[in-house]
């Protein structure tokens, strides 16, 4: 399983429509999203771990697929980090 940032923008006036959207389709994940709405960046987020990209777009309710990003997130332990590092001195 892999880790994904699903991150879903809506215009301004939208918000209560984007959380409508969620509702209707019986998105339990609406509870589960973060909103920064109150903060002026209209956008929802919410973490998933599931097998793919596809996986991932297909949690969204079908209104909201087509304007959501969808980022898969990983972690860097320091060796890796060092490596890294050491390929881009070369």
């Amino acid at each position: 399983m892999a880790i994904f940032l699903l991150e879903v923008p809506h215009e301004a006036v939208a918000c209560a429509r984007a959380a409508q959207i969620f509702l209707n389709a019986g998105s339990h994940f609406l509870t589960h999203a973060d909103w920064g709405c109150t903060d002026g960046e209209h956008k929802a987020w919410i973490i998933a771990e599931v097998e793919n990209k596809d996986e991932a777009r297909s949690i969204l309710p079908p209104a909201l697929r087509p304007q959501a990003k969808i980022t898969r997130l990983n972690y860097y332990s320091l060796d890796q980090i060092d490596e890294i590092l050491s390929h881009h001195q070369r």
